[in-house]
Formats: structure tokens, sequence, C-alpha cells
């Protein structure tokens, strides 16, 4: 049995190593406490997520939430709360009252992009393209992917702004969900 755990680990810690650090979802990965599972959509997922609160409140006050139980398929760059809490104080609630709906949505669909992009398609896209890969996000306008000398994956918003893909390739039944570390303004 120790065997069996070691070799295991060791192939954990090989894929993780090839991947660049970055935690590569497998069957049924954890996310915030909780499995996530291709036979669900994005927001059914992503409800069970503790990391994921303030984004379901904000796809929620924001009235995205039959659009991301649609078909899709979609990418998402879904922030932590953590990424939530670095904004400047005050920013989250205000975002959240109903006369900033205009505003939440465009930094909400700023995180999306049309079509299911795995990690791998990603990393594809940027090798053809000199080591960055130019994304249009739903919002309409654009992200950066790049790998730093680390093998992490960063993107770079319109701002300058930079979030970490920390956990990548969460499946969904409508698309696929990359966790970012910081939340990215158009």
């Amino acid at each position: 049995m120790q065997a069996v755990t070691r070799k295991f680990a060791s192939g954990l810690a090989a894929a993780l190593l090839l991947s660049g650090g970055v935690a590569i979802a497998a069957k049924n990965p954890m996310v915030g406490g909780a499995a996530m599972y291709s036979t669900k959509d994005i927001v059914d997922n992503a409800v069970n997520s503790r990391d994921h609160t303030t984004l379901v409140a904000a796809v929620k006050a924001a009235g995205l939430v039959d659009t991301l139980k649609g078909p899709g398929p979609f990418t998402v760059f879904a922030p932590t709360n953590a990424a939530f809490a670095k904004l400047p104080k005050g920013t989250v609630d205000s975002l959240l009252k109903p006369e900033n709906k205009a505003t939440l949505t465009k930094v909400l669909t700023y995180h999306v992009v049309a079509g299911r992009m795995t990690a791998a398609e990603i990393a594809a896209n940027a090798k053809a393209h000199g080591g960055k890969a130019t994304l249009t996000t739903v919002e309409g306008e654009k992200l950066t992917a790049w790998k730093d000398k680390t093998g992490a994956w960063w993107l770079t918003d319109a701002k300058g702004g930079k979030a970490k893909i920390t956990i990548a390739n969460v499946m969904q039944s409508n698309g696929v969900i990359h966790v970012v570390d910081t939340v990215l303004m158009p």
C-alpha cells in the first residue's frame, strides 16, 4: 500500500512540475473545499465553492446566473474571495449596488471568454504567438495570457494588472473554469 501511495505522490509531483506548478484539475477536483463535477454547469459548481462566495454574489447581482447556466461553452477566469478582498476598501460593496449593475457586469464579463479554452489550448495559442496569447473577453476587451520563468501562467488585463492562474482546467458541462488570484479590470 505504501508503494502505491508513494507512486501516486510521485506522479502528482511530476504532474505539478510539468504544469509549471499550476494545479491541473483532474476528475472531480476540489475547489474551495468542494468537489467540482464536469456534469454540472458553471453556476451549480461555483455555488459550492467556499472560495467563490463573493463571485457568486456578484454574478447574482449582475443578473448573469441564467447566462452562465446556459449552454455556452464559456471559459471563466474565476477570482477567489481573496482576490476580491485585494480591491480597494468599499469597491465590492459599491459594485454590488443596483445602480452599479452595468459596471459590475462589465467587470464580470471581462473574466469570461467565449468557448472552452483549456490550459493546453491557451499554452498552444501563446506558443504560436511568441509566448503570449491574446484572448478576447465577452466584455469586448483583451486579456493577455503568458507564462513566467517559474512556469506559472498569468493574465494581464487592459490596465496592466496581473492575475495568476492558481487552478486550471476545472471542467464544467458548459465550459471550463480557471481560478485566478486577482480581479481583472477592463
